[in-house]
């Protein structure tokens, strides 16, 4: 029952703020940047972000999440309000990644650190090395999660797509509340977006999976690969255009639209079709964890089909 009221609230929370930032101007304006072509209410994570941290609460004082893994989840509740800020006033960069660096920091703070970072072959359990690889890990994810977030509906399912296989595979409460809080939000933003979520809400939910991720290896080394694999749709597309465009000698802090989401709609494809093409992907991705055991096949699997999805879209919009 408790999951139900919390996608209820999302869904209306973010109903009300559509009509709020429609009646307030607040809206994402067509730029170079956008894959959208009508100016549209933007926002809508401040309702995920309410939804999640009022479930993170519920959790806790019902025992359902390690007390660690609560604080470290709960500091994202900064990037929040800062990113927040930034849909409104567009803040300095430097500042952004300033409070990203700190927000890192006090996030591997609450989780004891990362403890070890395992090869298969061989393990790095340096506590520096560790947690430096950690430190820019999550700065990265949040990152690539706010570049990521460009078509109706796409980070949404993703998220929806990673509650939906981390409570199958380890079965714990935290991803049911993460799930229902995007649920509601996503009935505005699927297909036809009413509402986009914003920076406060693609940081926020880049910042999760990464101390999700890091919280699991802690468990398990293995289980970071796991998450690797699972949100490896994002940080693959994100990682080589990064890549491409350095090679290209391209101002990074430019705006483009050279994702592979945002080539497949230059190439003609709705934004419906690219998000339901990754859903199934994903599935595949899932079916890839869940019955190869040996991880390391598993990763290198991944790797291989998401290159050749890769080679797709270049042959149907090249990479220029």
């Amino acid at each position: 029952m408790f999951y139900f009221i919390l996608f209820i609230l999302s869904f209306f929370l973010t109903y009300f703020i559509k009509n709020y930032a429609i009646k307030k101007s607040l809206v994402a304006q067509v730029n170079e940047r956008s894959s959208h072509t009508v100016p549209t209410p933007h926002g809508g994570g401040i309702a995920i972000a309410i939804t999640w941290f009022i479930g993170l609460v519920y959790l806790y004082f019902n025992s359902q999440i390690e007390t660690n893994l609560f604080y470290a989840l709960l500091v994202g509740f900064f990037i929040s309000i800062v990113s927040f800020f930034d849909d409104l006033y567009e803040l300095s960069p430097k500042l952004r990644l300033l409070v990203q660096a700190l927000v890192a920091m006090l996030g591997l703070y609450f989780l004891g650190g990362f403890e070890t970072l395992t090869f298969g072959l061989f393990d790095i359990s340096n506590f520096i090395i560790t947690n430096i690889f950690a430190f820019f890990m999550i700065i990265w994810f949040i990152n690539l999660t706010n570049f990521i977030d460009g078509i109706n509906g796409y980070v949404g399912s993703e998220f929806i797509f990673l509650s939906i296989a981390g409570f199958l595979l380890f079965g714990d409460s935290l991803f049911l509340v993460l799930a229902m809080a995007i649920l509601g939000f996503l009935y505005w933003n699927f297909n036809k977006a009413k509402i986009f979520m914003g920076d406060v809400g693609s940081t926020l939910l880049g910042y999760n999976i990464a101390i999700i991720s890091i919280s699991y290896a802690n468990n398990e080394p293995s289980n970071l690969w796991i998450w690797i694999i699972l949100f490896s749709l994002f940080w693959f597309d994100a990682t080589l255009t990064l890549i491409r465009r350095k090679i290209n000698k391209e101002k990074l802090s430019q705006a483009h639209k050279k994702h592979a989401y945002q080539r497949l709609t230059q190439a003609g494809w709705s934004h419906f079709k690219v998000t339901n093409y990754s859903i199934l992907i994903n599935i595949i991705l899932f079916l890839i964890v869940y019955f190869i055991s040996n991880i390391f096949i598993a990763f290198c699997l991944c790797l291989i089909l998401l290159v050749f999805i890769m080679k797709y879209i270049d042959k149907k919009k090249a990479f220029l």
